[in-house]
C-alpha cells in the first residue's frame, strides 16, 4: 500500500473522515464487514473535478488504471422485473454487461442503470459509486483481478475522495460473488 499512499497528499483513516463520506459509506466503515475492520480502510481527499477515471489517471499517472477499480450499477430485465447489481472491476477493464452480468443475473436484458436510479438506490454521488455501503440485497459482481490486487483505490461515495483497501476485502462484502470473466 505504501506505493499506492505515496501518489495522494492528504490520506488518513477512513473513519476519522466519516464526515466526507455518504451516509451508507460511513455506516459500512464504521461497522466493518466479513473480518475487515474498519482500521484498514484509507480515505484520500482528492478534487472532485478529477475524479472520472480518464483524467484522474492523467493526472495521477496510469499506474492507478492497475490499483484502481471502478464500480458500475446494472440493471437486469427480465419479463417486467428489473435487478439492480453492482460490478467492481479494474479501471483499465470493461464490465461485460451483455454477456457474464446478463447469464449470472438471469436476465433477457442487462444494461447499465440510469443515472438517476444509480444514485437514488445507493445513496451515493454519481462518479464516486463504491461497493462499500451498497444496499445488501444487491448482487456485487466482483472481478477476480480486483480481489488479487493487495490495495485497492475505489469511490468513496462521492466525486470527492477515494478509499483504498484491501482487495480481498470486496470479496467479503453482503453479496459478493466473485464472477470470473467479469472484466474483459
Amino acid at each position: 500500500m505504501r506505493a499506492l499512499l505515496d501518489i495522494f497528499s492528504d490520506v488518513s483513516p477512513a473513519v476519522g473522515r466519516l464526515d466526507l463520506l455518504t451516509p451508507p459509506v460511513a455506516e459500512a466503515v464504521t461497522a466493518g464487514w466479513g473480518g475487515v475492520p474498519a482500521e484498514s480502510v484509507v480515505f484520500v481527499d482528492t478534487d472532485p473535478g478529477i475524479a472520472d477515471t480518464a483524467v484522474f489517471a492523467e493526472h495521477y499517472g496510469p499506474e492507478l488504471l492497475d490499483a484502481s477499480a471502478n464500480c458500475v450499477v446494472v440493471a437486469g430485465k427480465r419479463g417486467g422485473e428489473t435487478t439492480l447489481a453492482a460490478c467492481v472491476v479494474l479501471s483499465r477493464a470493461r464490465v461485460d454487461v451483455n454477456g457474464v452480468v446478463r447469464k449470472h443475473l438471469g436476465t433477457r436484458k442487462a444494461s447499465f442503470a440510469a443515472m438517476d436510479v444509480a444514485v437514488g438506490e445507493t445513496g451515493m454521488e454519481y462518479g464516486g459509486i463504491t461497493p462499500i455501503g451498497l444496499p445488501a440485497a444487491w448482487p456485487l459482481l466482483v472481478d477476480p483481478a480486483v480481489v488479487d490486487q493487495e490495495w485497492v483505490l475505489i469511490g468513496s461515495g462521492r466525486r470527492r475522495g477515494k478509499l483504498i483497501v484491501p482487495g480481498k476485502a470486496l470479496a467479503a462484502l453482503p453479496g459478493a460473488v466473485v464472477l470470473q470473466g467479469l472484466g474483459v
